[in-house]
């Protein structure tokens, strides 16, 4: 069971019993369930709503060691509560018992139009499963949401019971947020109805839809938004985070392209918003992530792309790394906003485009996609190919949708994955020490370092139009910590860390984060536009339901 949710599962009683007032602050959240705030030492005898018995645990044990421990309400054997100890607030809830809690269930499922997966089901354990092999959480149910009323339904079924909520379209969220222990899962990848008006310009999709859905069907009339380079991401949460992908400089992140969203709130209202409805709901939507509710579709503003592009990688030497970054800031500086690059420093896979002699050995890649003319593509993209002697030279023509999906078998389902970012103003020689060094100390193969090159159409929006305001940055960093299994994983994400530290303190980029740190969430905002963000959810979820977010906790947290 993970710290900072714990069970006790040693009553099926929530009778309310005569007894003393709590010792220690009590309140009601806003479901009504009763809500304790503690410190790490108190101890559960202290806790009672009012009008009720304190839990009585066996020798007293303090909130921080509770995991694992029977608790008795008043002493009466088997008549105790199920306590949810939830993370940041340190809160202590009492739902209902566990035989309420069955038909309760039941009730729900009774309403869907979807399914409701519970542990007793065959399906459990596929359905709880999400894209980082890292994150192994057991969830109460998963609501397998066909349409906006089941997820009405599966807000409101959270709230009611006072149950965390998580929320999962494509489920790649690196810290886990995709699932939970003990409470519910909003699984949307059965809603994936796209419609393209290719007249406007104009595409509205569901918000289960992953990037190869959205592409293809864009694709088919000549357009397309930035979308993630890995093509089974979801483009929901993608692009609440501010979305980095091959059309960035030309087009902007894929929140600049976002006209509109239907949200279903905290308080079960769906609501649809744009620049005209909800405006500042809309500000907050594009780069101020999942805390504001669940987003079931979204619309874009399209762009002329492909079918056709020049693109791909050219790979040099892992000791040339230092050689290839200096000469990557210099091409950088002249570069058109039709292309968009990234340097990838990694281990060569066994992989039949490249050489025997390196396979397994460091190398350098460097990726890119022109989006201009396809003819023009050549002599865009040749700067970026002559950084050092390449070892092989990939670039050339190819369908857009090839390659939206070139690198999807670099990331597959079930690794054990940590991400961390940062912005970096210029590549000056720190930032080449830095990268360098940690380059060379990575814990293995699967590890590897990407500095990426955004700028372009992103630095031409007002920092202030959108939640997403760190627009004067050029570059990111993004550092990956990964392992086939739990094996060394620690120590992935230990390298990883170390390596963003090494760039600095600035600001991180939310979709690269993989911890749920307030302190960090907090810096990947200037103080206005989190102080902003805050009274959004102050306004649509002040008792924080859709906590599993790089949060932005509301004012009374």
């Amino acid at each position: 069971m993970e710290p900072g949710h714990v069970a006790f599962d040693a009553c099926r009683d929530l009778a309310r019993l005569p007894g003393q007032e709590s010792r220690v602050p009590f309140g009601r959240d806003g479901t009504g369930a009763p809500v304790a705030r503690l410190g790490s030492a108190a101890k559960l005898d202290e806790v009672a709503a009012p009008g009720q018995q304190p839990l009585q645990p066996v020798g007293g044990v303090g909130v921080a060691g509770v995991c694992g421990v029977l608790a008795q309400r008043g002493g009466r054997s088997g008549q105790g509560a199920i306590l949810w100890w939830l993370g940041g607030g340190q809160r202590l809830r009492s739902p209902p018992a566990w035989g309420s809690r069955r038909r309760t269930l039941a009730e729900l499922a009774e309403g869907l139009h979807g399914e409701l997966v519970t542990p007793a089901r065959p399906p459990y354990d596929e359905a709880r499963s999400i894209w980082n092999g890292a994150h192994d959480a057991r969830p109460a149910a998963v609501v397998r949401c066909v349409g906006v009323s089941d997820v009405l339904r599966g807000v409101e079924f959270a709230r009611s019971e006072g149950l965390p909520l998580a929320v999962r379209a494509g489920g790649h969220s690196i810290p886990g947020f995709s699932t939970t222990n003990g409470g519910i899962v909003l699984d949307l990848p059965p809603m994936t109805g796209i419609r393209v008006d290719p007249a406007s310009r104009r595409v509205v999709a569901q918000a289960g839809c992953r990037w190869s859905d959205l592409d293809r069907e864009t694709q088919a009339f000549g357009l397309a938004v930035t979308g993630g380079p890995v093509s089974s991401t979801g483009i929901a949460g993608f692009t609440l985070g501010g979305g980095l992908g091959w059309l960035v400089r030309r087009c902007g992140l894929a929140c600049d392209s976002l006209v509109g969203a239907d949200v279903v709130t905290a308080d079960g209202q769906l609501i649809s918003v744009s620049a005209d409805s909800h405006p500042e709901l809309f500000w907050a939507l594009r780069g101020g992530g999942g805390n504001f509710g669940v987003v079931t579709a979204v619309g874009y503003a399209l762009h002329d792309v492909g079918p056709m592009v020049y693109a791909g990688a050219v790979f040099y030497p892992g000791d040339a790394a230092d050689e290839v970054l200096a000469g990557y800031r210099a091409a950088s500086a002249r570069t058109a906003d039709e292309l968009t690059t990234v340097v990838n420093l990694t281990t060569a896979p066994t992989a039949p485009f490249l050489p025997d002699a390196v396979h397994g050995k460091p190398i350098v890649a460097v990726l890119g996609m022109w989006s201009g003319a396809p003819d023009d593509g050549d002599a865009a993209t040749g700067p970026f190919r002559r950084l050092a002697e390449p070892v092989v030279d990939l670039f050339g023509p190819m369908p857009y949708l090839a390659m939206q999906s070139q690198i999807d078998p670099l990331y597959p389902r079930g690794l054990h994955n940590y991400f961390n970012s940062a912005f970096v103003r210029a590549v000056d020689d720190r930032v080449i020490r830095a990268l360098t060094a940690s380059y060379r100390q990575v814990p293995n193969p699967l590890s590897e370092l990407h500095l990426h090159h955004p700028g372009g159409a992103i630095g031409r929006v007002p920092s202030g139009a959108t939640a997403f305001a760190t627009r004067d940055q050029e570059f990111i960093v993004k550092v990956i910590g990964r392992t086939a299994t739990a094996k060394g994983f620690g120590a992935a994400r230990a390298w990883a860390r170390a390596a963003t530290e090494a760039l600095g303190s600035g600001p991180a980029y939310v979709n690269f984060t993989g911890e749920a740190a307030a302190d960090r969430v907090r810096a990947s905002y200037p103080p206005a536009t989190y102080q902003r963000l805050v009274a959004m959810t102050d306004r649509y979820d002040p008792d924080n339901l859709f906590a599993l977010n790089q949060n932005i906790q509301p004012s009374r947290a």
